[in-house]
């Protein structure tokens, strides 16, 4: 079964050195908490919004053990007024055989205002 696993996360300052470890602990805290490897991606698709061009956050992911071979698109996300600034999207597609409801969403720093009901925080407290 194909599953998609949603992250996001925020910055405060467009700089490369930020954007690079705010990816690369988004993509360390979604593989850790969905046991998957990199043989398991399909392919991922990351976003960052307009205020965010400093850095390609597929740098941060390259850094991660196996991630050479993994097929990944960076693009702008759509630049709705009143949206969330300084964030960085991700959708990784992975090879599962767990159920829509064992996926562990992650979304951090400010980023949890996107989808409070799908954070990890809440799926923990929930239980």
């Amino acid at each position: 079964m194909v599953r998609g696993v949603r992250g996001a996360t925020t910055v405060e300052k467009n700089e490369k050195s930020e954007i690079l470890e705010a990816t690369y602990e988004l993509f360390d805290t979604m593989q850790k908490q969905n046991s998957y490897n990199p043989e398991d991606i399909s392919h991922v698709i990351i976003s960052m919004t307009q205020d965010l061009n400093a850095a390609f956050p597929a740098v941060a992911m390259r850094q991660l053990k196996d991630y050479d071979l993994v097929p990944v698109m960076c693009t702008q996300e759509v630049p709705v007024p009143g949206s969330l600034e300084k964030c960085i999207r991700v959708m990784v597609t992975i090879n599962t055989s767990k159920g829509q409801g064992e996926i562990n969403h992650v979304y951090l720093n400010e980023a949890i205002r996107l989808r409070p009901d799908l954070s990890l925080t809440n799926k923990v407290d929930s239980r």
